[in-house]
C-alpha cells in the first residue's frame, strides 16, 4: 500500500473511531489530507481538526483512545491546550487539535475536507469568510530587512552569533519571501497562507536560488547579510544611510 492510501485509510479510520464515540460531531482533513490530496508523498503526515459538541472538548484531548483503538500509540505529547502531536507504532505522524463548534470562528484555518460528520453536524460553521491578507508595503519589507540585517551584524560583533543567525539568516530571509512576490510571478505549487516558506523553492524559483547564499550558517553572517543587501539593492530603493551602516558593519574586522 502506498504512502498515500496509508494515510487516506488512518484518516477514514480515525472518522470511523470517532463515529462511535458520543461528543464527536465531525473530523476535518487539512493540508495535504485535507484538498490538496495530490501534494501527498513519503514525508506527508495527518492534519486534522476533531469537531465536538460542547462539552466535551476535554475528553478528546486528555483520553487518547479513539486513537490508540486504531493503531498503537507510540508517542504523543500535548503541544497546545487544543491538541496533541503524536506517533503511531506504525510511523505515521499525526498533528492535531480539538475543538467545539463556538471556538471555530476564532481559530484561523485554511479550508478542510470533512472525513466525516455526525447527521446533525452543521458544515456550515466550517465556511469562513475570504479576506485578503494584508498585504505589507515594499518600504516595510524592506526596511524590516534592512535593520534586522543591521542589529544581526551588531549582534555577531559582540559575539553573540546565535541571536546574529537569527536576524540575519532568519528574520531579513522572512522578509526577502516574503517580497519575493513582487519580483516574480509565483509558479505552480499551493500557497501556505500560514507560512510563506512553505513550497517557496519551486513557487519562487528565481529567488530561491539565492537561498545558500542567504542562510550560509552559524559563523557566516556576514556573509549572508552582504547577499541580501545586494539582492535588496538591485531590486528595490535601499537607503544609502542604512545600506553604508550595514556595509561599515560588515567590512569592521575580516570575516569569513
Amino acid at each position: 500500500m502506498s504512502k498515500k492510501e496509508n494515510l487516506l485509510q488512518r484518516l477514514d479510520e480515525i472518522g470511523q473511531s470517532l463515529a462511535q464515540r458520543d461528543g464527536a460531531l465531525a473530523l476535518l482533513g487539512l493540508g495535504s489530507v485535507g484538498r490538496e490530496l495530490s501534494r501527498i508523498d513519503d514525508y506527508s503526515d495527518l492534519d486534522f481538526f476533531v469537531i465536538v459538541r460542547p462539552g466535551s472538548k476535554n475528553r478528546f484531548i486528555d483520553d487518547l483512545d479513539w486513537l490508540s483503538r486504531i493503531q498503537p500509540i507510540a508517542y504523543a505529547f500535548q503541544n497546545t491546550v487544543d491538541g496533541h502531536k503524536l506517533l503511531f507504532a506504525d510511523g505515521i505522524f499525526c498533528e492535531f487539535a480539538v475543538f467545539e463548534p463556538n471556538e471555530l470562528a476564532h481559530i484561523p484555518f485554511a479550508p478542510g475536507r470533512i472525513v466525516w460528520e455526525a447527521a446533525d453536524f452543521d458544515a456550515a460553521m466550517l465556511e469562513k469568510p475570504t479576506s485578503k491578507p494584508t498585504e505589507r508595503s515594499i518600504e516595510f519589507l524592506v526596511g524590516e530587512a534592512l535593520t534586522n540585517l543591521y542589529i544581526g551584524l551588531g549582534r555577531y560583533r559582540r559575539g553573540e552569533k546565535l541571536s546574529s543567525a537569527r536576524f540575519i539568516q532568519g528574520y531579513a530571509v522572512d522578509r526577502v519571501v516574503e517580497v519575493a512576490a513582487r519580483i516574480e510571478s509565483a509558479q505552480s505549487g499551493l500557497a501556505d497562507p500560514f507560512d510563506g516558506g512553505r513550497r517557496f523553492e519551486q513557487r519562487f524559483g528565481e529567488t530561491a536560488v539565492h537561498l545558500p547564499q542567504f542562510i550560509p550558517g552559524y559563523e557566516h553572517s556576514p556573509t549572508a547579510a552582504q547577499a541580501i543587501l545586494e539582492f535588496l539593492d538591485q531590486h528595490f530603493p535601499v537607503n544609502p544611510a542604512m545600506k553604508q551602516a550595514i556595509q561599515t558593519l560588515i567590512k569592521e574586522k575580516d570575516t569569513d
